[in-house]
């Protein structure tokens, strides 16, 4: 279980944490461990010999041990060959591949173990039942302790490089004494602690991204992968080695070149724009930009991850006066009787979407909690459009919440996120103003007379012209609901689409000129 766990943190950071990725991991070791089983008993029964198991425990140590100094660079070559191979499907076949080269080995060795022990622990028939049944007691308490000790404990404390250490030695701890007792396989053992040593020494040196030079700060929480890098105009937080950019914070004022600058379009289409709440506060960004251009608006925050609030104090200049509170998003909305003007749910990254933040359910519950004439904006941070397309599928749901006569979308430029915005209409008004409103001339002007900002004003004429409406969901519309919500899959598709895109030309390389040109085109 530990190494399970520890296989999730390893792949999150280049593959992300969603259930997909989850799947093919359990699958992947649930695999391994029932082949070892198997061969583990017949091994056991055509030669019962105790030094052979142990000397499989020693190989699945030091293989364990080594994860952290060489699993990285392998996820990075497997991804790398697939993403100029493979069309369809990257983010499971990557996935699956690097779980198997990894993972199976070590854990296809520990799955001999059980039968192995069954086998030197039973003297007679009479007693069998009773010893596999201590076994598997033995089993169950181990995966309990490395089911909790990981997540709670070492994980949070020393991140995940150093917790395969921590297990990977106190299972190396094992062959050894017996080894040593013994007086047997002692160059095994001396090769097999130094190969530990040496790994522990190197490992905790080489982050997840390794080839960073700027970075502040790498680290991991209970939630996530973080890394905070400074640029020469900006410092973000990335929860993905490989792609996406999660906060970031401006070092002179203005726009950040951005989502959250098409987002402030929100406050301006409200009816008023006294308060918002904030669903996924990140370091504060959207929080710092309200502030900045309408320093009067009580604003709240809901993060989930403790850690990246305290990096946002620390890093990202996070406003003194927003009170944010450690929560998961919608417990919390079930838990507040409060109402804003401006609702901003920003808790999507990648294809990791909340499930339960992306229902009807969900947003049924944010619009109880807008004032009359308040806007939901919510970031939708992949651009994938047409029929079953993540983004389609969002924009039903709201809309059979919202209705598609109060909602607008506005795609980024050069990026991959969409701002969608929905307005909860006047008491006893069906229809809501907002697309009056999101008029280029009226937009502006509203923006001017309630920020006095000449840069803002001008740039929601750019916004204006980057709406488009939404269409009312029919019969087949995907509605995502708390039942039945494939975001996962969705989000699959949307991640092929986009590395579809940016993959394309180095493939046609890869077919006119082979390996060669490709290692010319990407140096």
């Amino acid at each position: 279980m530990a190494a399970e766990l520890g296989a999730s943190r390893l792949l999150a950071p280049y593959f992300s944490s969603s259930q997909i990725v989850w799947t093919i991991i359990i699958g992947t070791i649930m695999i391994a461990l029932a082949l070892g089983a198997v061969f583990g008993g017949r091994w056991a029964d055509k030669d019962p010999n105790p030094d052979k198991l142990y000397m499989r425990i020693m190989v699945a140590a030091v293989w364990i041990a080594l994860i952290p100094l060489v699993g990285k660079y392998l996820i990075l070559i497997i991804s790398g060959l697939l993403i100029v191979t493979v069309s369809t499907n990257f983010l499971i076949i990557a996935a699956f591949i690097s779980c198997a080269i990894i993972f199976v080995p070590p854990l296809f060795l520990l799955g001999t173990v059980t039968a192995g022990l069954n086998k030197f622990a039973t003297t007679s028939l009479e007693d069998n039942a009773s010893v596999v049944g201590r076994l598997s007691a033995c089993n169950t308490i181990g995966s309990i302790l490395g089911t909790f000790l990981p997540t709670f404990v070492t994980i949070p404390a020393v991140g995940t490089f150093v917790s395969f250490l921590i297990f990977s030695g106190a299972l190396l701890l094992i062959p050894l004494i017996y080894f040593i007792s013994i007086k047997a396989h002692r160059v095994a053992c001396a090769v097999s602690a130094a190969v530990f040593v040496v790994t522990s020494c190197v490992s905790p040196l080489t982050g997840f991204a390794f080839w960073e030079t700027n970075l502040a700060y790498e680290g991991e929480s209970i939630y996530n992968y973080l890394q905070v890098k400074n640029l020469s105009d900006r410092t973000i937080l990335s929860t993905n080695v490989l792609f996406g950019v999660q906060s970031v914070t401006m070092k002179e004022p203005g726009l950040t070149g951005m989502y959250y600058d098409t987002a402030l379009a929100a406050p301006a289409l409200a009816d008023k724009a006294d308060s918002a709440l904030i669903l996924g506060m990140g370091t504060g960004t959207y929080a710092r930009q309200l502030k900045q251009y309408y320093p009067k608006m009580n604003i709240t925050g809901v993060e989930i991850d403790r850690k990246i609030t305290n990096l946002a104090g620390r890093y990202f200049s996070e406003p003194s006066d927003v009170p944010v509170s450690t929560y998961d998003g919608r417990a919390w909305l079930a838990a507040s009787h409060d109402s804003y003007d401006v609702i901003m749910v920003d808790a999507y990254q990648d294809i990791t979407i909340p499930f339960q933040m992306s229902s009807t359910e969900f947003f049924s519950m944010v619009r109880e909690h807008l004032n009359p004439g308040g806007v939901m904006v919510v970031n939708i941070n992949m651009v994938s459009d047409g029929e079953g397309s993540i983004n389609e599928a969002l924009s039903g749901t709201i809309a059979s919440v919202f209705g598609a006569g109060n909602m607008l979308t506005a795609d980024v430029p050069n990026t991959t996120n969409r701002e969608l915005f929905a307005k909860k209409p006047a008491d006893n008004q069906s229809t809501s103003d907002m697309k009056q409103i999101a008029q280029a001339d009226s937009l502006r002007q509203r923006t001017y007379a309630r920020t006095s900002s000449s840069e803002l004003e001008w740039y929601m004429e750019e916004v204006a012209g980057r709406f488009t409406a939404v269409s009312e969901p029919d019969s087949s519309s995907t509605i995502l609901t708390d039942d039945k919500a494939p975001v996962e899959v969705l989000g699959m598709r949307a991640i092929d689409q986009i590395i579809a895109q940016e993959a394309g030309p180095y493939r046609e390389i890869l077919q006119k000129e082979g390996i060669g040109g490709l290692l010319r085109a990407v140096q």
